[in-house]
């Protein structure tokens, strides 16, 4: 089977009940991720976060380790912007916000961003065309930034439970379709999300070909990838048939220890590709 470049999410400090695996500076994270076998993390943190590049550039050119992704979350649950607010200055904030996230990418060698939360919901009762219309603007003008610089955009496909945009991997791609103007947007997709939503995760996975620019992996429960009833063969077979060629990146609920489900989560997926 293909031997994906595997990444695993990191933060600066996070609660046991978010799902990240590596804390501290980013250039520890990238040494503690090297030292058990990946190749990328994924770096959660806001988007005017002061970091140290220099040293970052050492810690990967001795770990052979590298930032792959950076997740721009925070900008939306900490600073609550989103690409589709009906308040001006919201949306504003959350395009310069976002730039600055594709500058930072761009600076510290990572190959995107991860569109989430920050492109917002459909508030109720709302008209769903208008804020779709909306965020595909929005959309357009972050898309061309980000191609400008070499960095993809990689809009996450979440469960209904946490957002009402974006829920199932048809409802990306349709709207990837409708708007060709989005060449630089890729589908993001989650096996712990894909569980809830998807009613045949492979089918899932097989819509997205040739604009699938993100996978993560989670079990059912959220925990590292082995613990519960997932087929993550199935899934890997059909992202080798469509010819994905990104990251697989554990992005799971710390436990039992954040060390041992980054150990177990890796060494489980390595028994999968390798078999």
């Amino acid at each position: 089977m293909k031997q994906w470049k595997l990444a695993v999410s990191s933060a600066d400090a996070a609660p046991l009940t978010a799902p990240i695996l590596m804390i501290g500076d980013v250039a520890s994270n990238v040494k503690k991720a090297g030292a058990l076998g990946f190749q990328a993390i994924e770096v959660h943190t806001r988007e005017d976060a002061d970091l140290d590049y220099e040293g970052i550039a050492k810690a990967v050119a001795e770990s052979g380790c590298k930032v792959g992704m950076i997740i721009t979350g925070r900008l939306n649950t900490e600073g609550k912007c989103d690409l589709m607010s009906d308040i001006p200055y919201i949306t504003k904030a959350a395009i310069d916000g976002m730039k600055q996230y594709i500058d930072m990418a761009q600076k510290i060698g990572a190959e995107g961003i991860v569109v989430g939360w920050v492109k917002g919901n459909v508030p109720a009762g709302g008209d769903r065309d208008k804020y779709m219309n909306r965020l595909a603007r929005n959309l357009k003008i972050l898309n061309d930034y980000g191609k400008e610089r070499n960095i993809k955009l990689n809009i996450e496909v979440i469960n209904r439970y946490e957002v009402n945009v974006f829920t199932t991997a048809d409802e990306m791609m349709s709207f990837l379709e409708a708007h060709p103007e989005l060449d630089n947007c890729y589908a993001h997709l989650d096996t712990f999300h894909m569980n809830i939503d998807e009613c045949d995760p492979v089918a899932a996975i097989r819509r997205c070909k040739g604009r699938l620019g993100y996978f993560h992996l989670a079990d059912n429960s959220r925990r590292y990838p082995g613990t519960g009833l997932l087929d993550f063969k199935r899934m890997f077979e059909a992202l080798e048939e469509i010819g994905y060629d990104g990251y697989l990146s554990i992005e799971c609920l710390p436990y039992p220890t954040h060390e041992e489900a980054a150990a177990k989560g890796i060494a489980y997926v390595k028994s999968i590709l390798n078999a």
